[in-house]
């Protein structure tokens, strides 16, 4: 009985998606195509739910203003509602490989901005790359965040 007790506990840990946890953007080694969209600071806290991740932001803007957003979307392509972002209302998520998510953002159906997410080898740092649709928007950039 233990025996199977301790496979299904590395099981479980070997599943485990390597987004979940605490993320703390370092703004030191993130780049925003406009620097003013470059956030003072933030933390990503992320929890898997039966093949989905749900993700709660809390975080600073460059003007000192605090934001707060939250999104929960499986890993299947379809849209999921994206709140407290005043640019998209729904977030579609599709897993490349056990590391990596790509991700759509849309406000009123319309794509807005897409990236890709991807943690480290080692479930360290996270780098996310995103790029706005329009280009005036100024949305885009690479945010690197470590594990907490």
């Amino acid at each position: 009985m233990l025996l199977l007790a301790v496979f299904a506990f590395v099981g479980a840990l070997w599943a485990a998606d390597p987004f979940v946890g605490t993320w703390k953007l370092n703004v030191a080694k993130s780049k925003a195509a406009n620097p003013s969209l470059m956030p003072k600071s933030e933390v990503q806290k992320s929890e898997g739910l039966d093949n989905s991740l749900k993700t709660v932001f809390d975080g600073v803007d460059i003007d000192g203003k605090p934001y707060y957003m939250t999104w929960s979307a499986k890993y299947d392509g379809k849209d999921f509602p994206n709140t407290g972002d005043p640019d998209a209302d729904t977030i579609a998520l599709r897993e490349i490989d056990a590391t990596t998510f790509e991700f759509v953002l849309k406000k009123a159906g319309k794509e807005v901005m897409v990236g890709r997410d991807t943690v480290s080898k080692d479930g360290k740092t996270r780098t996310m790359t995103v790029k706005g649709i329009n280009p005036t928007q100024g949305f885009g950039g690479t945010f690197v965040y470590d594990k907490q």
